[in-house]
């Protein structure tokens, strides 16, 4: 079973300084339709004004991973954690038991654009935690690279969850096939480019919901970068 997502009918949010589309219901933005894709909560995409960002705010039993895409993305929390984050790095906060935070645009000159995504966790009450890592292009050039995981495994980031995603970066030549296991569903969020997805043509802030299938396959890309999402039903 297979149902497209497009990038135009995410719910939109302009508060000047940020501008976001909403995959899933957000805040001020509500779709019956779209509260959801099994743990996978939210996907915002938000672009953020030089020197601008979300105050100190607070969170628990969320993961909260940041997928920087331009620009530098500073982080300060609760825990003590201070960072700024460029193209390729990745972020996972376990908010757990409770954590604030705030997250600007580092530069004073350039914009900042990333996807917030938000994954509920299958445990709670835990302590919160923080962890960040670093993908070259090149490791996801033509693969798929895990970037998060329930183990850490392949040098991932963990998250509290039986759940792994996946980035690659795809061109014309490229072909990729990834197995799904029985009881497993898939999302593919198309960040960028264009790219065929299970013989569905998908642009850029476009994905494709992926149930009842064995095999999720990409090809035909134009530039393309993409997240799949392997998740539980």
């Amino acid at each position: 079973m297979l149902e497209v997502r497009k990038s135009t009918e995410r719910g939109v949010a302009n508060h000047g300084w940020l501008n976001s589309n909403h995959s899933f219901s957000f805040g001020h933005y509500h779709d019956p339709l779209h509260t959801g894709f099994g743990p996978l909560l939210v996907i915002n995409e938000d672009r953020v004004e030089s020197s601008r960002g979300f105050g100190t705010h607070g969170h628990r039993d969320m993961e909260i991973i940041s997928y920087v895409l331009e620009g530098a993305l500073e982080h300060k929390d609760s825990m003590g954690t201070g960072s700024v984050l460029h193209y390729g790095d990745v972020q996972r906060m376990s908010a757990g038991t409770g954590v604030r935070h705030s997250e600007f645009n580092h530069s004073t000159t350039e914009g900042l654009h990333f996807l917030q995504i938000w994954i509920q966790p299958n445990v709670t009450g835990i302590a919160p935690s923080y962890e960040e890592k670093h993908f070259a292009p090149e490791t996801k050039q033509g693969q798929l690279r895990l970037i998060a995981s329930s183990d850490g495994r392949e040098a991932s980031v963990l998250i509290h969850q039986d759940a792994s995603i996946y980035a690659s970066i795809l061109n014309a030549e490229t072909q990729l096939e990834h197995q799904l296991a029985a009881g497993r569903t898939a999302y593919v969020h198309v960040i960028r480019g264009k790219v065929v997805v299970n013989g569905v043509s998908l642009n850029g802030g476009d994905a494709l919901k992926i149930s009842k299938e064995s095999l999720v396959t990409l090809k035909q890309a134009e530039a393309a970068e993409i997240l799949l999402f392997d998740l539980p039903y």
